[in-house]
């Protein structure tokens, strides 16, 4: 798995998933656990769905 998620989208997808994460700790909605998929992909820095779809958000060349 190439990394295909930049920095800021990084970034982006760790605050939401950990916000839904804390939310669904603190009395929120069960689906409010859907936090895991973002916090997963912004720690791992690759996204399926994105290579699906061919989109590339990381502007580090890779070899």
């Amino acid at each position: 798995m190439k990394v295909n998620i930049g920095g800021l989208d990084r970034a982006l997808r760790i605050a939401v998933g950990v916000a839904l994460i804390a939310w669904a700790i603190f009395g929120g909605p069960v689906w409010a656990w859907i936090g895991v998929i973002p916090l997963a992909t912004g720690l791992v820095g690759f996204c399926g769905a994105y290579s699906i779809f061919g989109i590339n958000t990381c502007k580090i060349k890779q070899q």
